[in-house]
């Protein structure tokens, strides 16, 4: 019996020795890229190196368009812009005898709330459609007087200008109170409209800014909007400004500190940070010349000459063991959704089959 037992066992420990697959966390580098060798494979091996770097970084971006687009900084005028929806006050005064604005014993003629029409005029009587809009009150008020003078040449004009729709902002997202602002003159800043608002909410992750104006998309990460003060741009009546979180990910996978979603910190992150924010490599797992980058191309970003992809799968590799490959990990450009994974080392299966042919003898031993 213990000898049919022992038999068992040598067996078993020989089964283990051929198995084609053995208990780990991670697959093996070997048999990934194992797929360039096949007559038709089904993915594209890249190994990366510095020399390559220049040429990967011609490839077509994955996953968003590539970088914010953002606006210059600059100064406007300190009073506002009369626009399109606002509303005008105007008070005519003048001490004419026969004045034709005034009748009876006042002097002065009063035209509440007149809204800037979509051509940007108002009618003023005696002058008809007055062409106001994009200009600062004074100026208007200015050229209303000017308009008088032959009629009336010692009419004083008083304007008031309220903000309407067209001059006013929207927070929309992300800030402590929502709503629409008007603007109080040309010198608002995005920083002080989204203070206005009571400040970014604190619940949000990684928190970027949008701002909307003339149909164009702008964003730029809350960080760098609030370290680089060239970054503090004015607002104009219509803009809307949304604060949302930073949604760009990538995966991390194998052997590494931790397996999971992993958010974008900045910007841009490369293969080296990536290894840095998900914790590095398993010490006793990763194969560290077996670091992969696995990424999709859509079909009008394939290329037969060379240039880029030639398939929709990419396998991008690193040998982390070399100053070469640690160089191009820390130059090449993580995407939004790739995954980065840590194959295992082979020694780690060395050891599980050691480990387990211990076992096994150390059964055998029992039987004796």
């Amino acid at each position: 019996m213990r000898q049919s037992a022992k038999s068992f066992l040598a067996i078993f420990a020989l089964f283990l020795l051929s198995a084609c697959s053995l208990p780990r966390g991670a697959a093996m580098v070997s048999e990934i890229v194992k797929e360039q060798d096949k007559e038709t494979p089904t993915f594209q091996v890249v190994e990366v190196t510095r020399a390559q770097l220049d040429a990967l970084s011609e490839w077509p971006m994955t996953g968003w368009h590539g970088s914010y687009r953002w606006l210059p900084a600059g100064r406007g005028p300190v009073s506002p812009i009369i626009r399109a929806g606002d509303k005008i006050d105007l008070i005519i005064w003048d001490s004419q005898e026969n004045s034709l604005l005034t009748n009876g014993g006042s002097k002065a003629v009063n035209m509440p709330e007149m809204t800037v029409s979509s051509s940007g005029t108002i009618f003023v009587p005696y002058l008809g459609d007055v062409v106001i809009s994009g200009k600062t009150p004074d100026a208007a008020r200015k050229q209303i007087q000017t308009e008088f003078s032959p009629i009336a040449p010692d009419a004083q004009v008083q304007l008031a200008h309220n903000s309407g729709r067209g001059n006013s902002i929207d927070l929309v997202s992300g800030v402590s109170a929502p709503g629409s602002y008007p603007l109080e003159g040309r010198n608002i800043t995005i920083l002080s409209a989204i203070a206005q608002a009571g400040g970014v909410s604190g619940a949000l992750r990684n928190p970027l800014v949008r701002l909307i104006r003339g149909g164009k998309t702008y964003e730029i990460r809350a960080e760098t909007l609030f370290e680089n003060a060239t970054k503090n741009v004015l607002v104009r009546g219509d803009d809307k400004i949304l604060v949302e979180e930073d949604k760009r990910y990538f995966t991390a996978l194998g052997a590494t500190g931790s397996e999971e979603l992993v958010y974008f910190t900045k910007e841009q992150i490369t293969a080296l940070e990536a290894m840095s924010i998900i914790g590095g490599l398993a010490d006793n797992r990763a194969n560290p010349r077996g670091v992969l980058v696995l990424r999709e191309y859509s079909n009008k970003q394939l290329r037969s000459d060379g240039r880029g992809p030639s398939m929709h799968q990419v396998v991008f590799t690193f040998d982390l063991t070399s100053a070469d490959g640690l160089f191009a990990a820390r130059n090449f450009q993580i995407h939004p959704k790739d995954t980065v994974l840590a194959t295992e080392s082979p020694v780690n299966a060395a050891r599980t089959i050691m480990g387990l042919l211990g076992t096994a003898v150390g059964l055998s031993n029992q039987l004796d």
